[in-house]
């Protein structure tokens, strides 16, 4: 089954929204990252900061909730949350930089077998820097990469980054429309399963050797 582009966001942000428990304090990054915040369940509280001085960012504003001096750090307009706060850009990378995040959920242009990231460039085009992005690797508790497997075919996961890397060994998850895959001791763990994908769809769209989980789930979604 061909999944349309709109479909492969839900699937992937509704599965790293799982990843989340009570009073988590969580960084979503701009672009797919970002829809993560739609499919968070109202029986838990998640605080979302944003780097440039956000938190507790609430749902995207309709017509008459539209502030245009509130935004994240992608620039998309935002609203706060009952006790959202904001402040500026050093104490927003104090709480980074201390480890007072505990997940930050990034896309990616490539993630290899030793847990590194490749998020921001591509040598010879004109996109912009890594923003907060290699602070929030380092700083947070957990890194989850919320990526389509492949580029119009060519696999991002890969043993070895090929682009210039934002921060070396530390991604955790790794979540895709076709599974989860868990990073650790530079092997690849798939730890659930796509019903849209296959085992063998999986391995031939990966770079890296993939090891599969005895005790493989089905992805809910």
């Amino acid at each position: 089954m061909e999944l349309t582009k709109e479909k492969i966001r839900e699937i992937i942000a509704k599965r790293v929204a799982k990843e989340f428990s009570e009073g988590d304090v969580v960084n979503l990054g701009i672009g797919l990252p970002t829809e993560v915040a739609n499919y968070i369940s109202d029986s838990i509280y998640v605080a979302l900061q944003s780097e440039n001085g956000l938190i507790g960012m609430g749902n995207v504003p309709s017509e008459k909730e539209i502030d245009y001096r509130i935004s994240n750090a992608g620039g998309a307009l935002v609203t706060i949350a009952d006790g959202g706060c904001f402040f500026d850009s050093f104490t927003s990378f104090g709480i980074i930089r201390g480890g007072h995040v505990d997940t930050t959920v990034l896309g990616a242009l490539q993630v290899d077998e030793r847990g590194n990231l490749a998020n921001w460039m591509v040598p010879g085009k004109m996109v912009p820097g890594m923003g907060g992005a290699m602070d929030l690797v380092v700083g947070a508790k957990k890194v989850i990469i919320a990526m389509e497997h492949t580029a119009k075919g060519t696999p991002k996961i890969l043993k070895n980054c090929t682009l210039p890397l934002t921060a070396a060994n530390q991604v955790n998850l790794i979540v895709t429309e076709k599974g989860v895959m868990e990073i650790k001791n530079n092997r690849i763990i798939l730890k659930e399963i796509s019903p849209y994908s296959s085992i063998e769809d999986i391995v031939n769209s990966t770079e890296a050797e993939i090891i599969i989980e005895n005790n493989l789930k089905v992805m809910e979604i």
